[in-house]
């Protein structure tokens, strides 16, 4: 959370102008200096992430299958759901743990319309493959970007890849406002539109322009974000030594994997996600998800289980899923955030040495 200080004056501004919602002037401002920051050229701003993906896929006017990961979030597979799109799942890499290109060939059908990858924990997808892949197949790609905050793949955003990407602002990721999502777009007729869906329909001179939600950010929301971006550099930078701390100390425990180290890439750290292999560490991960909370050190097992293996989405699954079945049995994510001390760092990594005695 930014310094409440901080936050006073926008409080104060807000006050003044007594609007709330409906594109106010923080929330213009929250826009430009996000765009600025990212280095997109639109940007549109929303309640939440899943909001934003929802109006994305809804956008583009698509009908039939859309093919996505299993592991993720169940919130990708919702928003594929509520625009009464099929999902379709395709299995993931072993190596940074996104959707695999070969999997994704391997799906399309005549009822293929759309291509929904995640870039899990901030990793990129391949983005190049995926682009083939689309322009082959006449397939739109939307990215769910959820954990991509201030992420670049050569010296330029990952959101300006594909025909949109979407941002969670969520209180869980590196850049957040409190709730709160937004899509890159590429072009001042896309902006429009989904501005208009996510104002009930309304455009800027409130004619209805067809079927919308609310899903608008509020100017409270704005003023949060405006707070953090005060901070996101050194936030991130943070984050960056505490990698790489815990990778100095975990680089030679038996039977611990870290994936994700994308050097060529500029990442925003957003998880420390661990694969544990019970066979050659000496316990399952459900077992140091245990010990860990013990000792009052709280983990997650993102993402498990898989969005397929829910009895809600069960039904789309048609494929063995094997790589994404391993990861999801294995995989565990160790604190990590922007105040993380060495000695928290440490402890963490003692602790989960203790189990193999």
């Amino acid at each position: 959370m930014p310094p409440i200080r901080d936050l006073l004056p926008y409080l104060e501004r807000i006050w003044d102008s007594r609007q709330l919602s409906n594109h106010g002037q923080v929330h213009e401002e929250f826009e430009q200096a996000l765009c600025e920051y990212l280095g997109v050229k639109y940007i549109c701003l929303f309640a939440n992430g899943t909001l934003a993906l929802m109006i994305a896929l809804k956008v583009l006017n698509l009908k039939g299958e859309v093919i996505t990961t299993p592991f993720t979030s169940p919130a990708t597979a919702q928003a594929i759901y509520w625009n009464n799109l099929t999902p379709v799942f395709a299995d993931i890499n072993e190596s940074d743990l996104n959707i695999n290109i070969s999997a994704i060939e391997s799906a399309i059908t005549e009822n293929t319309c759309a291509i929904l990858p995640v870039h899990i924990f901030g990793i990129p997808c391949d983005i190049e493959a995926i682009h083939k892949t689309a322009l082959n197949h006449n397939l739109n790609v939307v990215y769910d970007a959820a954990h991509c905050f201030g992420v670049e793949v050569d010296n330029q955003s990952i959101c300006n890849f594909g025909d949109l990407s979407v941002l969670s602002f969520h209180a869980t990721k590196v850049f957040n406002c409190i709730e709160g999502g937004a899509i890159v777009c590429h072009d001042e007729k896309t902006k429009k539109q989904i501005d208009a869906l996510k104002n009930t329909g309304f455009d800027i001179d409130y004619n209805l322009t067809g079927y919308g939600i609310n899903a608008k950010m509020n100017e409270m929301q704005a003023a949060f974000g405006l707070c953090q971006l005060k901070y996101i550099d050194s936030v991130i930078g943070n984050r960056k030594a505490a990698d790489a701390f815990y990778r100095k100390l975990l680089k030679d425990v038996k039977g611990i994997k870290l994936p994700g180290n994308v050097n060529s890439t500029k990442l925003n750290y957003s998880y420390f996600p661990i694969l544990i292999n019970p066979e050659e560490f000496g316990c399952n991960r459900d077992e140091v998800h245990d010990h860990l909370k013990r000792k009052n050190i709280i983990t997650r097992k993102y993402f498990f289980p898989l969005v397929c293996d829910y009895a809600e989405f069960s039904i789309y699954k048609t494929v063995d899923l094997p790589v994404a079945q391993a990861m999801a049995k294995n995989i565990l994510c160790i604190p990590l955030f922007p105040d993380i001390s060495i000695e928290q760092i440490e402890t963490v990594v003692a602790s989960i040495k203790q189990l193999q005695g």
